[in-house]
């Protein structure tokens, strides 16, 4: 993977999907598909997966500064305790996606959150479990081939039990992009040089 330094070099290939904006392109070459193992960073990214429902991703990465101060940096104990006061309050900012179903959503999963820590050990172990077999995946990633790859097995498998767990907005269309981007699957085309 290269350097951070190298992401500016204008010989750089990338996937498709960043485009050119710069927020976008910092993303991609710095945190999309790297591993993440933090139990409150997978659940910040699962909660902003779901607000990202029928949305584009960049614009609720372009929010999420303001996702991060209205949510408490995703603390998944302290979202747990939110009340109808804290809907309400979120309801206001309009620095966020006010929609009341999704920020629900993210103050229940807060606790299926917990109830999963408890029972699973923590967050991250859970959602690594579900990490395909290499032997599961394309031998090659090209644009095309992801195209065709909105959901796997494995994505609809993890919705599926996530919301047999009580855990909403986890469509598998949605754990897919999760997946991806918290570096369960390596999603990068074959020519990109963060691959």
């Amino acid at each position: 993977m290269p350097s951070p330094g190298r992401s500016h070099s204008a010989n750089v290939k990338r996937c498709w999907w960043c485009g050119t904006d710069p927020l976008y392109v910092r993303y991609h070459d710095e945190e999309w598909g790297r591993p993440v193992r933090d139990d409150n960073r997978l659940f910040e990214k699962i909660c902003l997966e779901g607000f990202q429902s029928g949305l584009s991703w960049l614009t609720i990465l372009r929010k999420r500064e303001n996702f991060r101060r209205a949510f408490s940096g995703f603390d998944i104990d302290t979202v747990a305790r939110y009340t109808s006061k804290d809907v309400t309050r979120l309801l206001k900012d309009v620095g966020i996606v006010r929609h009341r179903g999704k920020i629900e959503s993210t103050i229940n999963n807060a606790h299926r959150a917990i109830e999963l820590r408890d029972a699973e050990g923590s967050v991250a172990d859970y959602f690594w479990r579900w990490q395909p077999a290499r032997t599961s995946r394309p031998r090659r990633i090209t644009p095309e081939i992801l195209k065709t790859m909105a959901t796997t097995r494995e994505s609809t498998a993890l919705s599926k039990d996530l919301r047999k767990r009580g855990w909403t907005f986890v469509g598998p269309t949605t754990v897919y992009a999760f997946m991806q981007a918290m570096g369960l699957v390596n999603d990068h085309v074959d020519e990109c040089s963060f691959k």
